[in-house]
């Protein structure tokens, strides 16, 4: 058996055979944003908008949970992938089992932890007392499902690490179609409200987690389950690597929280259902950039732990290329279909669609930049430099983003908070560009 075919990471990758090798990861990515946008569109028409608002409001803990999972996901990948490139596969394996361990404890932490301090939580993320009730009932049932968030966001990254992408991405689709299905079954036929939607998401969560745990159990990959070494330098180093997700998910917490308020103070409820609208709509439309990301680090890592220095060059060039090209695409879809997807979530509701129509108008700028950032972010994880993966994603997502939304709304009022985002992007492009070109030659991606 030749080392092609024996994992699939070696091949000799053109620009079409990286792209359908990443393909899976960005169709499951794009799904998730779908099934995502789908369960908040549910709450907007048959619930209300103020439950829409509620979401937001709680954000940022979800945010949190799936920031550790990242972290432990994509740093912990890139461990995984590179001593399966250098041909340390026992280790791999090892690595791999004390990852997946290590999230759920991680997860039972969370859950016990935040059903004991659910109301101080609510109250310190700014909710109103009309938005309370409906913040309590989401995120109770959220806590509930935290093992099975964190396990399906380790085993969507590990897919790829073993090989296996389209498993990774028929789950989610499984996950998606059934929250969509239980959403209809407990918000519109059952009635259950804003409950009804976290019990249709913790559902989708359990389908990957559960599938993938059976078949890292089987020993139907080279990656799989075995009696792990404690190492507490691989978790160190797993949450070294993936620094920057994490980073970027508590800088999303904490801009969520700076957004809600600062919308909350200038508009009330509506404002903060008019940010939801434009938050949730960003992660549908950055997940092909997420996606492919996701779908081609494991090859990045393979080949810079292998020292295939041509192969890498050739995969970073056509990362760029097609990132490109996607940002332009997506920046104009947002641009033009911004009027309709506003429509979509605010119904009735003719403030809500009013001030979600203006905020996509000035928003979508922010996908002609953010495309490139988040993929160099990701370039720099599978190379094993959380440091300056972790500047990107900080940059990015919270240091430039905080300084203008507290900047620009002062002048501006609410242009100013659509317009934080776009500037914090561009700005972060420039720095980009020339981490990129300043390790050019430590890593010869050039």
């Amino acid at each position: 058996m030749t080392e092609t075919q024996r994992n699939p990471l070696a091949r000799n990758f053109n620009a079409l055979s990286l792209i359908k090798f990443a393909f899976p990861s960005m169709i499951m990515m794009l799904f998730m944003g779908l099934y995502t946008i789908v369960d908040t569109v549910f709450i907007a028409r048959f619930v209300n908008t103020n439950a829409l608002s509620s979401i937001n409001i709680v954000c940022p803990v979800i945010n949190l949970i799936v920031g550790l999972g990242t972290m432990l996901a994509t740093g912990g990948s890139a461990i995984v992938a590179k001593k399966m490139g250098s041909g340390k596969t026992e280790e791999a394996r090892s690595n791999f089992t004390l990852i997946i361990i290590t999230g759920i404890i991680i997860g039972l932490v969370i859950t016990v932890v935040g059903l004991l301090l659910i109301d101080k939580i609510i109250w310190g993320l700014g909710a109103s007392e009309i938005l309370f009730p409906y913040c309590k009932d989401y995120l109770t049932i959220q806590f509930l499902f935290v093992v099975g968030n964190i396990m399906q966001v380790l085993y969507q990254n590990l897919f790829v690490t073993a090989g296996k992408p389209t498993l990774g991405l028929v789950l989610s689709i499984l996950a998606g179609i059934a929250n969509i299905v239980f959403d209809y079954v407990f918000i519109v036929l059952m009635q259950m409200g804003i409950k009804g939607a976290a019990l249709g998401t913790g559902i989708g969560y359990m389908i990957p987690t559960i599938i993938g745990t059976i078949f890292f159990l089987t020993g139907r990959s080279e990656l799989h389950f075995c009696k792990p070494k404690v190492d507490i330098s691989v978790l160190l180093k797993s949450c070294s690597n993936g620094a920057s997700e994490m980073v970027s998910q508590l800088a999303t917490a904490v801009t969520t929280f700076l957004f809600n308020a600062t919308m909350m103070k200038l508009l009330g409820e509506d404002g903060v259902a008019a940010i939801t609208v434009i938050i949730y709509s960003q992660f549908l439309l950055t997940t092909l950039y997420i996606g492919f990301s996701m779908g081609v680090a494991p090859v990045i890592s393979y080949n810079y732990g292998s020292e295939n220095v041509k192969q890498l060059k050739k995969i970073v060039r056509i990362c760029f290329a097609f990132i490109t090209a996607v940002s332009v695409i997506v920046f104009l879809f947002s641009f033009f279909a911004g009027e309709n997807i506003a429509q979509i979530f605010a119904g009735n509701n003719k403030n809500v669609f009013e001030i979600t129509k203006i905020g996509f108008t000035i928003f979508s700028f922010s996908f002609l930049f953010s495309g490139c950032n988040i993929f160099s972010s990701a370039l720099f994880t599978a190379l094993s430099n959380g440091k300056v993966s972790a500047t990107i994603s900080f940059l990015r997502t919270f240091g430039f983003i905080t300084v203008f939304l507290l900047i620009l709304p002062r002048i501006l009022n609410v242009t100013g908070v659509w317009l934080a985002i776009p500037i914090a992007e561009l700005l972060t492009l420039i720095l980009t560009i020339c981490l990129i070109v300043r390790y050019r030659k430590h890593y010869n991606y050039l």
